[in-house]
């Protein structure tokens, strides 16, 4: 009987409805795990249709479209084991979820892994855990499963999970290793990125494979979808919780790993929490063990022995810096958004300030310079050292350059309003109009070429409403909108590492809008090193104002601050679209009503 057992994992970059490209990227990673000798060829989290299919999965003919898919990928299953990630009609009798629990109407699926082997699919599980939580709706489309499941390949045990399975004590990882005897236990995964996710990850599920005395092979997703971005960075943990090979982050990846389930084994034998003498190993780890836990289905299969080629290496690729990982997921979500709603290129409006000067360079990194168009569109306020900086920075990343004033248009709208704008003195009205010309202009040659307009704007903007509607929020897709002013600055830092591209004084000079003379960003906001410490907790944290005053912030300044956010949330409702980095991003992450009276108690 064979002893290890041969994992490859699929870190795949699959587009959500693109139902023929998934399978055959599927066939074609199968095809490649089966050549390097694997057993078991792991895919992640619904990859058949992408993740996540939203409302799609309220259509039939999407869900029916998906099951003829999965058909597809079955037939080429053969010589090896996949699982892959699938939408699964609910039958008509199981139409309850488990526990009494309120079903949604809509809910009629579960988030299912299918087990191949032999042309067809040999097994099914289904989700426990759904998250309805940050990003996830899971609920409004699943139901949940209620058992484990645990592949018997040869007598070598595999559990099968499914993300947010293995994120909380118990549940099927458990009902799998403890019930089941699994000694690997896999998980299909699309676990979004947000600043030191990787680590979060790699603690956390260390601590499963220790209490566990399991394996650990979990395959992530990778690549944008629209707000989110997948990084990868998929994992085999060993049972002591040792990291024992490492995807790469943010790209594509056949991560291989050769596993000894009697390693697993002989660690239980020797663990007085494995004695069935002794109370339950759930009990002795500190919580209750479910009402389910006794549900295990195991399904045996058999797998023919084939020439297997020599032990594969460990592949443990490198951690990267916070900079490093956040502008390599800048980059992704800015290419994959760009590359899979097939856009021809991208144009952003270039002022010679921070912002766009870093919007612009992650867009020259993302898909490539001869793709982005920068345009500059100096008005009489703008100085002479910012239309030099502009042209500088494009002429370093090889992107083109145009040069589009606006004066004259300004004065064009000065003229038509003049009459209802008799008697008045120039105000915020006047700032306006000009960054609404610039937006017409960059909405126009997207118009005319079919580029994706990238707004400049930054997180701490964003919160506060200091950005104009139909002006510089006018675009397709935010790059920074999820990006604190400060972390603008480390980022650009980081860029010049290996050599300056982003010109110093771009980075040293006073930020400022230049709508009126002598205009900075100091005049109307406190400085970004303190503005964003009460983001942080406002916004992400969801602090009160007193305890954001605790924290040592000026009160006065907190309550502006909390003033202008909430204010500030109609703009954002009709903002684009822009790459998740943190916890809690505009838009999916943070909904709140923009009719709201609601004041916090002092």
């Amino acid at each position: 009987m064979p002893s290890v057992i041969r994992i490859a994992l699929c870190q795949s970059n699959l587009v959500v409805g693109d139902l023929s490209g998934n399978v055959s990227a599927l066939q074609a990673r199968i095809r490649e795990a089966r050549e390097r000798g694997a057993d078991v060829a792991l895919f992640p989290e619904l990859s058949l249709t992408g993740y996540p299919p939203e409302d799609l999965l309220l259509k039939p003919s999407f869900v029916q479209d998906a099951a003829a898919a999965l058909g597809e990928v079955a037939a080429g299953a053969t010589g090896i084991v996949a699982c892959v990630g699938v939408p699964e009609p609910v039958a008509a009798a199981s139409g309850a979820a488990g526990g009494g629990e309120a079903v949604p109407a809509t809910a009629r699926l579960h988030n299912a892994a299918a087990v191949l082997a032999d042309g067809r699919v040999a097994a099914l599980y289904r989700k426990h855990r759904l998250p309805n939580y940050a990003v996830f709706d899971e609920r409004r489309y699943f139901l949940p499963g209620s058992e484990s499941l645990v592949i018997d390949l040869d007598g070598r045990r595999v559990g099968v999970t499914i993300c947010e399975d293995i994120w909380m004590p118990g549940g099927p990882a458990e009902w799998a290793a403890v019930n089941g005897g699994a000694e690997i236990v896999v998980n299909l995964s699309a676990s979004p990125y947000h600043r030191g996710k990787g680590r979060e990850r790699e603690a956390l599920f260390a601590a499963r494979c220790r209490d566990h005395r399991c394996f650990l092979a979990f395959c992530n997703a990778v690549g944008g979808q629209d707000e989110l971005v997948f990084d990868g960075h998929s994992l085999v943990i060993g049972p002591e919780g040792t990291i024992l090979a490492r995807g790469r982050p943010f790209e594509e990846d056949l991560l291989v790993a050769d596993l000894d389930p009697s390693v697993a084994r002989d660690l239980r034998k020797s663990d007085p929490r494995w004695d069935r003498s002794t109370p339950s190993a759930a009990t002795v780890r500190g919580h209750a063990p479910e009402p389910d836990a006794g549900r295990v289905s195991v399904v045996r299969l058999h797998q023919a022995p084939s020439r297997r080629p020599p032990p594969v290496a460990r592949e443990t690729a490198g951690a990267l810096s916070p900079e490093a990982e956040i502008y390599r997921a800048l980059t992704l979500g800015t290419a994959d958004y760009i590359r899979k709603n097939g856009f021809p290129g991208a144009v952003l409006g270039l002022s010679g300030g921070i912002d766009s000067a870093l919007a612009l360079t992650i867009a020259a990194d993302a898909i490539g310079p001869d793709a982005v168009t920068a345009v500059s569109m100096p008005s009489r306020y703008t100085a002479g050292m910012n239309r030099d900086d502009a042209a500088i920075l494009a002429r370093r990343l090889g992107t083109r350059f145009l040069e589009l004033p606006i004066e004259d248009l300004a004065i064009s709208y000065g003229d038509a309003l003049a009459e209802p704008f008799a008697g008045t003195e120039p105000n915020v009205a006047e700032e306006n109009l000009q960054a609404r010309i610039r937006g017409n202009l960059l909405m126009a040659l997207s118009n005319k070429f079919g580029w994706l307009v990238l707004t400049t704007g930054n997180k701490s903007e964003m919160s506060v409403g200091y950005a104009t509607l139909y002006g510089d929020m006018a675009g397709g897709f935010a790059v920074l909108k999820d990006v604190l002013k400060t972390w603008v600055y480390r980022l650009a830092v980081w860029r010049n590492r290996d050599g300056e591209v982003i010109p110093r004084r771009i980075i040293d000079k006073p930020p400022t809008a230049e709508l009126r003379d002598n205009q900075r960003d100091s005049d109307s906001l406190p400085p970004y090193d303190v503005l964003d410490g009460i983001l942080e907790a406002y916004v992400e944290q969801d602090r009160s104002p007193a305890e954001i005053g605790a924290l040592g912030f000026a009160r006065e300044t907190v309550d502006r601050v909390v003033q202008l956010v909430d204010r500030a949330e109609y703009k954002r409702r009709q903002a684009p679209p822009g790459v998740r980095i943190s916890t809690r991003a505009f838009g999916k992450d943070r909904r709140l009503p923009v009719t709201n009276r609601y004041a916090p108690a002092s």
